[in-house]
């Protein structure tokens, strides 16, 4: 009796350890738009057409009883400096890559110094007309650029402090390029019409819209009592080399380690200097480089239902795919359909392990990050990162054993 007891005893304890781990699966919610930062933003330019009701439910995770970081005091921190605003603007990437390029001249040089954003969208908009107007209109142009037209304008034009250019109108609060985008697309736009394709011309009416909204960039200026031209500035002062940068990919339409193009329409140049790696690898390099103590700059898709603003977080629902099936497959699914887009440049600053799963801490100069309890941060799950964030720009030092498994 005592053996039977003993066998019914150990099936049952066989049973339970074949038995597999209860799932959970996340729940889907509508919920409705509620006002944010953007329209503080409308309001301050005094601009309101934009402000409308919107009944329309959006599908959005439930996040009731998740256990998410909930300050940007538990990351792991390189320096940087506290985020600014956009704007009503789609310069996102400049945003992003000068805040990257502060926080690395702190790291090699222990300067805190705050740069134009808008210099170098100045000078990429004059780029992007001019090779529109050498391409007679079979260019794209656009508000949205990659991190690579940083070093791409600053080797070519240098850049200067913020507190030189600001590039903003005076007495205005935020940045807005509604109105001279428009006029700058018109502009182009009548040169395909009427087929007058006067680049001295052309270019010269751009210039004319930029000063108008922007303000004239300097020639020369002074800081730290000393006068610089912007390349001086850049090579005397910060003392960065734009070519020790580098930007890794990962995507499965072109071969893993080439140098390739990154086929999306931001990068309207098409700029094949790409380094394509697997996922496993794009994560792995991305987790050493912040462990190492560098800070990157990253672009990818923020148009989720596991984005959310209020609560600062981004993940990935298991309604949208569960974590174990996030690979290289998946992600290279969700970019070819399109619902993976090119969305938005950003600066991972930081990162922290809760529950077993790594998070990476976001500074962002979009409003959406403003909604929440840390403004001007998101909080990024591993998953959402895997899936959802296409490409970083590092120092190449960070990054120098990926980059030995490259022949050029």
């Amino acid at each position: 009796m005592k053996s039977k007891s003993i066998l019914t005893l150990s099936l049952v304890l066989i049973c339970l350890t074949l038995t597999p781990a209860q799932e959970v699966h996340d729940k889907g919610i509508f919920v409705k738009k509620q006002p944010g930062f953007y329209n503080e933003i409308l309001k301050a330019l005094g601009d309101t057409s934009e402000i409308k009701t919107n009944d329309k439910l959006l599908y959005k995770v439930d996040v009731t009883g998740k256990n998410f970081p909930k300050s940007v005091d538990e990351f792991n921190r390189c320096w940087y400096n506290e985020p600014v605003s956009q704007g009503r603007t789609g310069t996102c990437w400049s945003f992003s890559t000068t805040s990257f390029f502060e926080s690395e001249v702190y790291r090699i040089h222990k300067k805190k110094v705050k740069l134009s954003e808008m210099f170098t969208v100045y000078w990429e908009y004059l780029e992007k007309a001019t090779r529109y107007i050498d391409e007679k209109g079979n260019s794209e142009f656009g508000e949205g650029s990659e991190a690579n037209a940083v070093t791409r304008i600053w080797k070519k034009y240098g850049i200067v402090p913020e507190e030189v250019y600001n590039g903003i109108l005076h007495g205005q609060k935020f940045h807005d390029h509604k109105k001279m985008f428009e006029e700058m697309k018109s502009d182009l736009k009548s040169l395909k019409n009427s087929d007058n394709w006067d680049k001295e011309v052309a270019l010269s009416e751009i210039k004319k819209i930029l000063n108008n909204y922007m303000g004239e960039p300097p020639a020369e200026f002074v800081s730290q009592e000393i006068r610089f031209t912007p390349k001086e500035y850049l090579e005397k002062y910060l003392q960065l080399n734009p070519d020790d940068y580098v930007d890794i990919l990962s995507y499965m339409q072109q071969p893993y380690y080439q140098q390739v193009e990154y086929e999306v329409p931001d990068n309207w140049w098409h700029n094949k200097d790409y380094y394509n790696v697997p996922l496993d690898e794009f994560m792995s390099a991305l987790n050493n480089t912040l462990r190492s103590g560098y800070s990157v700059s990253i672009g990818g898709d923020v148009s989720e239902a596991g984005y959310l603003s209020r609560n600062d977080v981004a993940i990935v629902p298991t309604f949208d795919i569960p974590s174990e099936y996030i690979d290289e497959s998946a992600r290279q699914f969700r970019f070819s359909n399109k619902t993976t887009t090119d969305d938005h440049g950003i600066h991972l600053v930081g990162y922290m392990t809760k529950d077993g799963k790594d998070w990476f801490l976001i500074k962002d100069s979009g409003s959406s990050s403003r909604d929440g309890n840390n403004s001007g941060y998101y909080f990024y799950n591993e998953d959402y990162v895997k899936l959802k964030m296409m490409d970083f720009m590092v120092h190449k030092d960070a990054v120098k054993d990926l980059l030995g498994k490259f022949s050029n």
